[in-house]
């Protein structure tokens, strides 16, 4: 990581802080994606080798919603940053500063249309670099088991598995199959180099 967060993977992108603009971007984007799966998370193992329940594909949509991440704009442990491809809002990270220390994730979303272009790596790029000019020993983010997607992207990008909860969503549907996995990103010069 150098000294300042890096756009060069895609030279025509730009990461700012969320402004008036962010819900109008919220409304106009679409951040669905394709569920063909549920995997069977098995920590210390790559996520290609992950026992998969396939499933027939759906669409699944989280439901963003701009005005939970408001106040996230202006206090002082946690920002809210949206990228742009020019003059186009494509994609955002909210990120502030968990109970525990680390930073933590808690949404990262890139409008469907913009996928596989370096934005949500960017986005964690910059997290990263936000992270560590608090001196943070490290990110954390909650992604499930049906994102098949977002869990290659954090693993690609070194994040490891630290645990599975298989009830955090039994209260929104007692029959999901939905599981919900933390990820965890721990800065080498921390003193993670066992990992």
């Amino acid at each position: 990581m150098t000294d300042s967060p890096s756009t060069d993977n895609n030279p025509g992108l730009s990461i700012r802080v969320a402004d008036e603009c962010f819900e109008d971007y919220i409304l106009n984007s679409e951040f669905t994606f394709t569920v063909s799966g549920y995997a069977e998370v098995q920590i210390g193992t790559p996520v290609a080798q992950w026992r998969i329940d396939w499933v027939q594909p759906y669409l699944k949509n989280y439901g963003i919603d701009s005005q939970e991440f408001c106040d996230y704009r202006s206090r002082a442990d946690s920002t809210v940053l949206v990228a742009w491809i020019g003059e186009e809002a494509v994609g955002h990270i909210v990120l502030s500063t968990h109970w525990n220390g680390f930073a933590h994730i808690d949404e990262l979303a890139v409008d469907a249309t913009f996928r596989r272009n370096g934005v949500a790596r960017s986005l964690l790029d910059v997290a990263q670099f936000w992270s560590r000019k608090r001196s943070l020993p490290g990110i954390m983010l909650e992604t499930q088991n049906n994102n098949l997607a977002a869990c290659g992207l954090y693993e690609s990008y070194g994040f490891v598995v630290g645990g599975v909860d298989h009830l955090l969503y039994r209260a929104i549907d007692p029959t999901t199959e939905e599981v919900a996995i933390f990820w965890y990103l721990l800065f080498k010069d921390e003193g993670a180099d066992d990992l």
